[in-house]
């Protein structure tokens, strides 16, 4: 496909999502069902700019004065693609399979980029009504924060220190050209450009034999302050798909015993195996059944429980960019409901002197700390632990930077891709009184 052609099906995917209202991944899916010819290279091509689009969806309809799926496109292509008048016209010449040429309007919108007095929502590229939630966290710098979640995100990988070091794995891992991330010592990043199709990481060989896992650094961040150490009781209590139970059994060092649950028994469907091709030894993985608790025999025994809490996932709009626009007032009171019961059901499963660990993948305050807030106040049994304190143990050398890059407050710090460059990620850790 000539990269006219893939703009005019990038168009298509994105009236489809409107008409639809559906994920960008089922309308993607649809579309390369249908059109079996394009290849490989030409899907993820087309993905990319259905993602970039949805990524500068406001700002590229504030630019040309319209919200359609072309407006949307060809706002993209000066804004994000940094193309030009004259490259965008080139494409959009009305030959077969390209676009329609464009019109004296769209010429002269194309022809700036000016943004200066587009309202905080438009210039960063995130829904209206969540203006004052963001404003209330950054005050305003939340155009800038809302600009960085409207980035591509890179692939982060952890590296399974259970069964790998990290400069071998690199090594082994060249062809990919990955680096080591700034935080995380277990951590690899590769950048993947915007053409480029993201690397079949699961068919590597070190994936296979489980010595790498795909895992953001922030969410790998998490992990480490939540300090897991080898012996403890150790309960993750949302454990889904198990990322995080991985790195904890990791700093675990395959030694004491981690419970893996989740309310949601389909989310724990793929930890099983994950867990058998990482070498992971010291997991139970507890399913929920209808009447029984099945932590019951461990309530008020733990050392730690990690509370990776159900959140509106604003801090992973790189990677999610259709959710942000899907989300809604709703879908928020909702999580806040569903946190507090979860961090009351972890208050009583830790012992005293252990410590529960509060994650989301949120920006908003609702979520974070007026979330810790209410629980501290009907568990007055609780304390936060400063975030200097859980910081310098979890990341050593690397603290100092971290601490000054991150957003701190008396209940937890909080990582946003513009200055931490991870995803959004909100940690807490709770220490109940002896």
């Amino acid at each position: 496909m000539t990269p006219a052609a893939r703009i005019s099906a990038a168009i298509d995917v994105l009236a489809d999502i409107e008409a639809r209202r559906r994920p960008a991944t089922d309308a993607l899916k649809d579309w390369g069902l249908s059109h079996r010819f394009a290849g490989s290279g030409d899907r993820a091509a087309i993905a990319g700019l259905v993602y970039d689009a949805l990524r500068r969806k406001a700002s590229a309809a504030h630019l040309l004065g319209e919200a359609t799926p072309r407006a949307t496109v060809l706002g993209m292509l000066r804004l994000d693609r940094g193309l030009d008048l004259a490259a965008v016209e080139k494409l959009c010449d009305g030959s077969r399979f390209a676009p329609d040429p464009l019109d004296a309007r769209e010429r002269a919108a194309l022809a700036g980029t000016d943004l200066v007095d587009a309202p905080a929502h438009v210039a960063g590229d995130y829904p209206e009504w969540l203006d004052l939630p963001l404003a209330r966290v950054f005050g305003d710098d939340r155009v800038e924060e809302g600009r960085a979640l409207a980035q591509r995100a890179p692939l982060d990988l952890r590296v399974n220190t259970l069964a790998a070091d990290r400069d071998k794995l690199a090594g082994a891992l060249s062809h990919l050209r990955p680096a080591p991330t700034r935080w995380s010592p277990a951590g690899l990043r590769v950048v993947v450009g915007a053409e480029q199709k993201s690397p079949p990481v699961h068919a590597e060989p070190a994936f296979i034999k489980g010595q790498v896992e795909i895992q953001d650094e922030g969410s790998q961040v998490a992990a480490l302050i939540a300090a897991a150490r080898p012996g403890e009781q150790v309960i993750d209590l949302c454990a889904g798909g198990g990322g995080k139970t991985l790195a904890l059994a990791a700093t675990m060092e395959n030694k004491g015993q981690l419970y893996a649950t989740d309310l949601d028994k389909r989310r724990l469907a793929p930890i099983h195996a994950r867990l058998e091709r990482a070498g992971v030894r010291n997991v139970q993985v507890r399913t929920p059944g209808r009447e029984t608790d099945v932590l019951e025999d461990v309530s008020g025994r733990a050392d730690l429980v990690l509370v990776d809490a159900p959140c509106t996932g604003t801090g992973t709009w790189r990677r999610n960019p259709d959710a942000k626009w899907r989300i809604r007032p709703g879908s928020l009171s909702e999580r806040l409901a569903q946190q507090a019961t979860v961090l009351d059901r972890a208050a009583g499963l830790v012992r005293p002197g252990g410590r529960v660990v509060y994650v989301t993948c949120s920006l908003l305050a609702d979520e974070n700390t007026d979330q810790i807030q209410a629980f501290l106040a009907r568990h007055p049994g609780f304390s936060p632990v400063p975030p200097e304190e859980a910081v310098t143990a979890a990341l050593g050398d690397a603290a100092p930077a971290f601490l000054e890059s991150v957003l701190t407050f008396p209940e937890g710090l909080l990582m946003t891709p513009r200055r931490t460059g991870t995803d959004g990620f909100f940690v807490s850790v709770l220490r109940r009184e002896e």
